[in-house]
């Protein structure tokens, strides 16, 4: 599969080179479909991100978790795979918003892979262990009474019982790192793979990523810079079998206009290469968190 990812995407990008730096590669993708998230709903999750600690809140205006949930028609009741919870960002958002009858199910990169990055110490790694215990013990904890319950698997080792459950599936900021290490485990593919294998026929696969500009070169945009090119992610997604439904442009932003050296993670809330900088940090602050795509897929009936 993982051949087949790059000659889909090598084609995708070559097309995309075609178009000028401004335009989709495709008109039908800035086609917006409305979420069909009734009113009552619309307040619970109002009321749910009004709660969320100030910090949280303070991203709301590069993040717009409500209009990004939305979008994606994700509403009570439901089962929602969230791929990277990491700190539970979403994670604490979703679980009042899910509700006693829904359920979140975490999905994390695999042990393998997280042993690639500089940071995957043996120390880390043991940590990432316990991660599927730690992460229904925390969820417990964050989602109150009448929260949802929550459930948690490395990409890779999907327990087969959870095949089928899902409504819908959320990756937000993930793919990136799966596609830099596809070479060295078929990462992205094996991830992919598994979001269909969780969805009901019919089920919504939903993407947030880090977009790099069609005439970024392809060194630059391979996930390890954070970005990647819509045409990549979305030959990438339809290759695993879903089809492409609609995009949103409620994460863009503009005034990221990375250089082919940029990393994303120069930008907030890291800030990673500003830190001794005040002047870049003043110029960086002000760019905000990172132009991103959001994506919305089907799994066929």
């Amino acid at each position: 599969m993982r051949l087949a990812i790059a000659v889909l995407a090598a084609l995708a990008l070559a097309l995309a080179a075609c178009q000028p730096a401004n335009e989709s590669t495709d008109t039908t993708t800035t086609e917006v479909v409305e979420s069909g998230v009734d009113s009552g709903n619309n307040t619970r999750l109002m009321d749910i991100l009004t709660a969320q600690p100030e910090e949280a809140q303070a991203r709301y205006q590069y993040r717009h978790p409500q209009e990004t949930i939305e979008f994606f028609g994700i509403e009570p009741g439901m089962t929602v795979v969230e791929g990277l919870p990491g700190g539970g960002y979403y994670t604490k958002i979703l679980l009042p918003y899910l509700g006693a009858d829904g359920r979140v199910i975490g999905a994390d990169y695999a042990l393998d892979m997280y042993r690639l990055f500089p940071f995957g110490t043996d120390e880390f790694i043991a940590k990432k262990e316990t991660w599927t215990t730690d992460f229904v013990t925390d969820a417990a904890e964050w989602a109150g009474e009448d929260g949802a319950s929550a459930t948690g698997f490395h990409f890779g080792s999907m327990p087969d019982d959870l095949a089928g459950t899902a409504d819908a599936v959320f990756f937000t900021r993930v793919l990136h790192n799966l596609a830099r290490f596809e070479s060295e485990g078929d990462f992205l593919s094996i991830a992919l793979e598994n979001a269909f294998k969780l969805l009901k026929p019919g089920g919504t696969f939903g993407v947030v990523q880090h977009q790099a500009r069609d005439e970024m070169p392809d060194s630059f945009a391979d996930g390890s810079h954070g970005y990647l090119k819509k045409a990549f992610v979305i030959a990438a997604i339809e290759q695993a079998g879903f089809e492409f439904v609609a995009e949103s442009p409620v994460n863009e932003n503009p005034a990221d206009q990375p250089a082919e050296d940029d990393i994303v993670w120069r930008l907030p809330p890291s800030l990673a290469t500003s830190r001794d900088n005040p002047e870049l940090l003043a110029e960086l602050t002000a760019v905000g968190e990172s132009n991103r795509m959001t994506l919305k897929f089907r799994k066929p009936e």
